[in-house]
């Protein structure tokens, strides 16, 4: 696959300039069944819908051989709406197929303990297993297009690239293991960087095992005021170097540095895009190294309903709570179900913060009791609205009628924020 690589910082690419890219990545050869690997709705802003619906398009001639799985990872299924929503109407909901990471995976390698020693510098040691789709293991496909993007990460630092692969087509072996991986060296040390611990797993896997199937890749870089979203970068190809490009141009966009740390911040959840505190934590994740110790984060949540998008994920979350690093790690030396669903002991350090700030999560479809026992402060949506109209509202610092100045948030999933202080240690990495 002939590499290529277009950015337009100011403005973003055109549809004409995306469709042109695309055409050219396939021009010339012959492909008899396709599999294309998009994120799922939980990505609305990263341009992956329109690609692939363009893709599905220009493959057309594949006689209908084209086949689509969201890089669900551990996410709920997508609904047919949601499908529309991404991908547009034109793609028939036979085309979706559906990601099982617990029972429809197949052990394709692993990564050695000692390896893992290394990069993680002693904190874990232990092979790392990777496991697939069975999907990507039918032979039947000889193209398989994984579409993601590049955004800062509280797991592997900057997503996408091998990602989409491992963990959003993986297994729940290692899911979990790098999950755990990724909290123990500290979402402090590993967000907005390119070669933390989890990324280095993640290119071993790469370089031994997912370079023998026929995974070729499609990453975008995007900015989004509103609901309008640029894409301001489209890498495609089989190798590395696109994602590194990538991850320069995010880091420029896609990290917002702050002068002085934020006392009150509210982040609104598009209730498309966000149905569980799982993904909506989003908001706490990508703030945490710009809130000031002792400041608050009230997060908007109409459309969340549940912790965990998966029933035991969401089980072990009310059972425990968001009770923080120490807390967690202490349970998993003694409680089986925990020991078991690393991933899950992993998104409660995420979802902690260690009582430096507090947080508020304003949802109508999780009662009182139940965001209290989460370990969260609770506050009726509709009176948080009142307060705090996200349409009234403006991205970055606003002052309220009584004075008071808050920083708005409009959608978390595409950037992380830090104080200047913080963002230099992030770049310089």
């Amino acid at each position: 696959m002939k590499e290529i690589h277009i950015e337009n910082e100011h403005g973003g690419l055109t549809i004409k300039q995306i469709k042109e890219s695309l055409a050219k990545s396939i021009q010339g050869r012959d492909f008899k069944k396709v599999l294309i690997i998009p994120p799922d709705i939980t990505r609305l802003q990263s341009g992956a819908g329109i690609l692939t619906s363009l893709y599905y398009d220009l493959l057309g001639g594949v006689n209908g051989q084209i086949d689509i799985l969201p890089a669900l990872g551990t996410h709920a299924p997508m609904t047919r709406g949601e499908q529309i929503t991404f991908f547009g109407d034109e793609i028939p909901e036979e085309r979706f197929l559906v990601h099982d990471w617990r029972d429809g995976v197949t052990k394709i390698g692993e990564v050695p303990g000692e390896f893992v020693k290394e990069v993680s510098g002693g904190l874990m040691d232990e092979n790392m297993d990777i496991e697939v789709s069975n999907y990507l293991l039918d032979p039947s496909y000889d193209l398989i297009l994984s579409i993601g993007q590049v955004v800062p990460h509280e797991v592997v630092g900057m997503a996408n690239y091998t990602k989409n692969i491992v963990v959003g087509c993986g297994g729940s072996r290692f899911i979990n293991q790098s999950h755990m991986l990724g909290a123990l060296y500290g979402m402090e040390r590993i967000m907005g960087k390119d070669n933390s611990p989890v990324r280095k797993v993640f290119d071993y896997a790469e370089e031994h095992f997912i370079s023998k199937l026929p995974v070729e890749y499609v990453l975008t870089v995007t900015v989004s005021e509103g609901e309008e979203t640029d894409i301001i970068g489209l890498y495609i190809g089989k190798g590395r170097n696109g994602f590194t490009q990538a991850v320069a141009l995010s880091q420029k966009h896609n990290l917002i540095y702050l002068d002085s740390p934020i006392k009150k911040c509210v982040v609104w959840l598009d209730e498309r895009e966000f149905h569980s505190t799982w993904l909506g934590n989003k908001a706490i994740y990508r703030t945490r190294m710009a809130i000031a110790d002792g400041g608050e984060l009230i997060i908007l949540a109409q459309g969340v309903e549940m912790f965990g998008e998966d029933a035991e994920n969401d089980r072990l979350i009310r059972k425990y709570g968001y009770i923080g690093r120490e807390a967690i790690l202490n349970l998993c030396k003694t409680e089986s179900d925990l020991q078991n669903n690393l991933s899950v002991a992993a998104h409660i350090i995420h979802g902690s913060t260690e009582e430096r700030f507090g947080v508020t999560y304003a949802t109508d479809k999780l009662t009182k009791d139940e965001v209290e026992a989460a370990s969260f402060k609770y506050m009726p949506f509709d009176e948080a609205v009142k307060m705090y109209d996200p349409k009234q509202l403006k991205q970055g610092y606003n002052i309220m009628p009584d004075g008071t100045e808050i920083y708005f948030i409009e959608n978390p999933a595409i950037g992380l924020w830090a104080t200047k202080d913080i963002g230099e240690a992030i770049t310089n990495n």
